[in-house]
């Protein structure tokens, strides 16, 4: 059984941002109606250009009472508002605040409301270092960093209110994402922006530790998508989900990688390793693949080519590593 996005209300906090802005775009050719609740703290309204005419956008903390009561009569929420992970190294309360009592003031103003589907984006983070080789659903969290701890409390929220109150939620995990807009500037920064920035200007490509350490990268795309797909199928109703590509690449893979693919003949530099920083990380998604057709569309190679041309056509890539910060953390 399936819920439908059409002419449906659904708020998406956190729909300014790089996952967000992906995820507007593709509620709204479900024929969706759109509101987007964003404090503007990493995303922007730049971000939401292509539809900003056709969505109703709220600028606000999801910690304040009045801006959570936006959700209180949506049909669907999509909770992907967020400190990132660089931000809770350097500001450990702030961050926790946003990822964990954020939730949870979402979560009441729709108990209080109408009650419609609560969908929570946590992250891969809150595997941390738990020892497994695919993580799956059933593996133990064991979060390296305090955003990590407070995705997982959301989670945890989010699946008391389910117990509690019969709310109607759902919990994806999704794993790394890539693509157009994603963020190389500030504390947002992300290795495969920065990479190809570097790549372009020419300057060294900086991997953090000795770059053994993997991820499990899906475009960007493909996860708006599949969170459409996935946030109105009745079957997930209470549970916990990961989507991923399901293949590992290390960061010095994808540092040759982007070297190939820009023609750089940039060196790799290898500087201190990141504070929290995962050895691995890699879906296993038996469990949501139970449930749905769930299949990722865009092949790396060739969601990385589309990220490269992206990239090349932004602007200047010495005048945009101006915003970068190569320790993103402190």
């Amino acid at each position: 059984m399936s819920l439908s996005l059409s002419g449906g209300r659904v708020v998406v906090t956190g729909g300014a941002g790089f996952i967000g802005a992906h995820l507007v775009e593709s509620l709204l050719v479900r024929g969706a109606a759109v509101t987007v609740i964003d404090d503007l703290s990493t995303g922007s309204l730049a971000n939401l250009d292509s539809c900003l005419a056709d969505i109703d956008f709220v600028e606000g903390d999801i910690c304040d009472p009045n801006v959570a009561a936006v959700v209180s009569d949506a049909e669907m929420v999509l909770h992907l508002a967020v400190r990132n992970v660089r931000a809770s190294i350097r500001d450990p309360r702030d961050n926790f605040r946003v990822n964990a009592d954020g939730t949870l003031e979402l979560l009441e103003a729709m108990r209080r409301g109408g009650q419609g589907r609560f969908v929570y984006v946590s992250s891969s983070e809150i595997y941390g270092t738990a020892v497994a080789g695919e993580f799956s659903e059933t593996t133990l969290p064991a979060p390296t960093t305090v955003y990590g701890a407070g995705k997982l409390a959301g989670e945890l929220i989010t699946q008391a209110y389910f117990r509690t109150y019969g709310m109607d939620t759902v919990v994806i995990r999704p794993f790394n994402n890539y693509g157009p807009r994603s963020h190389f500037e500030g504390d947002s920064g992300e290795v495969i922006p920065k990479f190809i920035l570097r790549a372009l200007a020419g300057r060294p490509l900086l991997v953090h530790g000795d770059g053994a350490q993997t991820r499990d990268f899906m475009y960007v795309e493909d996860t708006a998508d599949w969170l459409c797909e996935l946030a109105t199928s009745d079957d997930l109703r209470g549970g916990v989900f990961n989507i991923g590509y399901g293949r590992e690449v290390a960061v010095n893979e994808l540092a040759r990688l982007v070297l190939d693919m820009t023609g750089a003949g940039a060196p790799v530099q290898h500087v201190a390793p990141r504070p929290g920083d995962l050895p691995r990380l890699l879906a296993d998604v038996t469990l949501i693949r139970k449930h749905s057709e769930f299949t990722p569309r865009v092949g790396f190679e060739e969601g990385l080519e589309r990220t490269v041309a992206y990239f090349r056509d932004l602007g200047d890539p010495a005048d945009l590593l101006e915003q970068e910060r190569a320790e993103n953390w402190t």
